[in-house]
């Protein structure tokens, strides 16, 4: 059995439901109503919490792209100025940790350098996340080990060497890995959810899924195979601007992909064959004659 976390109030592992994050990261464009409306979205359809993302620009914006230009809703402005005006900083942040407490759902964000994982500490957070691009950074995954919090491995673009060295540094008492494609949107022939199986047989944590496809057959089907986390990106509108956006779901997709999941959870059951109760009328009426064993014990309704 694979073992289990908590995160918060929430236990992650197999035998527990699976714990739903809905990824805001920066599908917010630097307006805090936005992402209060994509908080709210989130509580409604039952996530368990919903995630942002946190950089430092002059650090995370190669020096070469600083000063492209790009055609933004804010006009014709250089990629630095862009990425600066999508970052939230203390203000909103506490304005976002004000306003999940008060709707009663978890919240994180992923780190995208060292200075984010001290920005984030101060708000004491269930977990950090490893976005798959800073898998192989091995500075960052320490510092991150070294806060000694939950940390969910996102493993797009990378293999499965580079997977086990960031595991190495990391700690697997107290980590997820996610299993993920970095493609966006991802079509259905290379998300490769057996990969769910794999990571499950190799390593001794919760395994998640972190799904960037359109529609949600697929992330329910993760579930099926034993991911015991899931995260998906959420918007209000996927014709939104945003690189993110197209592959996101919106809010009454969440809705739906939470619901699903709840039933099919219920559905999987436990694995032991049994007749229902419900099952007796329709034996009775339409079975014959036993002439193979019985037991006689059935399962009643729940």
């Amino acid at each position: 059995m694979e073992r289990e976390i908590k995160l918060g109030n929430r236990w992650v592992g197999e035998g527990h439901p699976a714990y739903i994050i809905a990824e805001i990261g920066i599908n917010h464009n630097g307006d805090i109503d936005i992402a209060k409306q994509l908080i709210n979205a989130a509580v409604d359809a039952g996530c368990d919490a919903v995630k942002f993302q946190k950089r430092t620009p002059e650090l995370c914006v190669p020096e070469e792209q600083q000063d492209k230009m790009r055609h933004t809703p804010w006009g014709y402005i250089t990629y630095m100025e862009y990425r600066d005006r999508v970052e939230f900083g203390l203000e909103e942040f506490e304005e976002i940790a004000d306003y999940c407490d008060l709707k009663g759902i978890e919240w994180f964000a992923s780190s995208w350098d060292k200075p984010s994982v001290d920005f984030l500490e101060q708000f004491d957070l269930v977990a950090h996340k490893v976005p798959s691009a800073l898998l192989t950074d091995s500075a960052l995954l320490k510092k991150l080990r070294e806060q000694g919090k939950p940390i969910i491995l996102s493993t797009g673009m990378s293999e499965m060497e580079q997977i086990q060295a960031a595991v190495d540094i990391l700690d697997m008492e107290n980590l997820v890995i996610a299993h993920c494609t970095s493609t966006y949107p991802c079509p259905p022939d290379q998300l490769n959810l057996r990969m769910i199986e794999t990571l499950r047989d190799m390593y001794p944590c919760p395994i998640g899924y972190s799904g960037h496809e359109v529609g949600l057959p697929t992330t329910i089907a993760a579930v099926t195979l034993g991911a015991s986390l899931v995260e998906r990106h959420i918007t209000l509108d996927r014709a939104m601007w945003g690189s993110d956006q197209a592959a996101s779901v919106e809010p009454g997709g969440v809705r739906k992909l939470v619901k699903y999941i709840r039933v099919v959870e219920e559905a999987l059951g436990d694995g032991v064959k049994t007749v229902y109760e419900s099952e007796i009328p329709s034996l009775e009426k339409l079975r014959r004659k036993d002439t193979l064993p019985v037991r006689g014990r059935y399962k009643k309704d729940s």
